[in-house]
């Protein structure tokens, strides 16, 4: 798969992760678009990297789209718990 391939990947993987993590973002959909593409490529990465799984050509690959969420899921984590407003109000 080449970058824009990633990049859709990412883009998808985002809002799927939006739709299993539902809650208000600091970052609005720009920030969730933008942490589903960095997500896309962490997994990928941690993915081929870590758990000895070579990225697959092919763009429907569960294992890709399993990585590319599982990053995006845990991005927005990290970012909720670093900018997220506290809920102690």
């Amino acid at each position: 798969m080449g970058v824009i391939s990633w990049i859709i990947l990412g883009l998808l993987a985002g809002a799927a992760a939006k739709i299993l993590l539902p809650g208000r973002d600091p970052g609005g959909l720009i920030g969730t678009t933008l942490i589903g593409i960095a997500g896309a490529f962490i997994g990928g990465w941690i993915s081929s990297t870590w758990l000895d799984r070579p990225i697959s050509n092919d763009f429907y690959d569960g294992a890709t789209w399993i990585a590319a969420i599982g990053g995006a899921l845990v991005l927005l984590v990290v970012y909720r718990i670093l900018f997220g407003h506290s809920r102690s109000r």
